[in-house]
Parts: C-alpha cells; sequence; structure tokens
C-alpha cells in the first residue's frame, strides 16, 4: 500500500513536469494536427497529412521562436506571449480537470483547481517563449556588467 501510494506520487509529478515541459508545444501541435487533418480531408493520403502536419507545426514552432528572440518591440512581444499561451492555457486546464476528477475532487473545486492550472501552464508556456529572447541589450543591469568588464580591462 505505502509502495502504491509513493509511486502515484511519482507518476503525478512526472505528469505534472510533463504538461510544463511541453506546455510551450501546444499551439505547433495544433497547428499540426488541423494542417494534417485538412490535407487528409482533400485525399492527399495519409503519408501527406503527416508530412505536411509535421512540416507545419515545425514551422509555427521554429517562426514563434525567431520571432520573440529577434524581435525588441515590447507591444509586438505581448502580442506573441499569448498566441503561445492560451493554447496551453487550455491544455493545462483540461488537464488538471482531468486529474482533479481522477482524484474525486467535487465539481466545484475541480473547476477551480482546472482555472488555477490554466493560469499556471499559460503563465509557464509565456516564461518559455519568453526566455528566448534572452538578456534586452538596453537594460540597466546589461549596461553596467559591461560597464564593469570594461574598467577591469582598462586597468
Amino acid at each position: 500500500m505505502f509502495i502504491s501510494a509513493i509511486l502515484s506520487a511519482f507518476g503525478l509529478g512526472l505528469l505534472i513536469y510533463l504538461l510544463f515541459t511541453l506546455a510551450v508545444y501546444a499551439l505547433p501541435f495544433f497547428v499540426a494536427v488541423t494542417v494534417g487533418m485538412y490535407v487528409y480531408d482533400t485525399d492527399a493520403g495519409l503519408i501527406a497529412a503527416f508530412a505536411s502536419a509535421f512540416f507545419a507545426g515545425a514551422i509555427a514552432l521554429i517562426a514563434g521562436q525567431i520571432a520573440f528572440a529577434t524581435i525588441r518591440s515590447v507591444p509586438v512581444r505581448l502580442a506573441i506571449g499569448p498566441v503561445y499561451a492560451a493554447p496551453a492555457g487550455i491544455a493545462g486546464y483540461h488537464a488538471i480537470k482531468g486529474l482533479a476528477e481522477i482524484g474525486g475532487a467535487g465539481e466545484t473545486w475541480t473547476l477551480v483547481f482546472a482555472w488555477i492550472g490554466a493560469i499556471i501552464v499559460g503563465a509557464t508556456a509565456w516564461a518559455r517563449i519568453a526566455s528566448l529572447a534572452g538578456p534586452d541589450e538596453d537594460s540597466p543591469q546589461t549596461a553596467i556588467s559591461t560597464t564593469g568588464k570594461r574598467a577591469a580591462n582598462d586597468g
């Protein structure tokens, strides 16, 4: 009994870890599934559907990462962030709702946990996509560290 409780907690922890790790890939996965289903519905075949889905998902992921890493405009970043965070939040909502229902929580607490999970998973996805941008070149922290390095090299 004790070992099963420990293994259950370990399994739940692994599922939560995967949810947070893979949250940033919710939008590319959604794009890939949508394109794959469209191509399959046009009678192009199963192989063409898988290939187009793979390339569409890869393009969605790479384009978002490049855009967020190269664009320094804050309003544009604030527009790109929710595009990646919203599908992750929806996935987090449904994942936590399912886990809460398995745990036997009441309907009200299931919805409360689901909304909290959606907010946390969406914020995590936003932070992960924002981390691709690296440090801002105009920030005072960068200027201080650069000045300190120059002073050390001059003296």
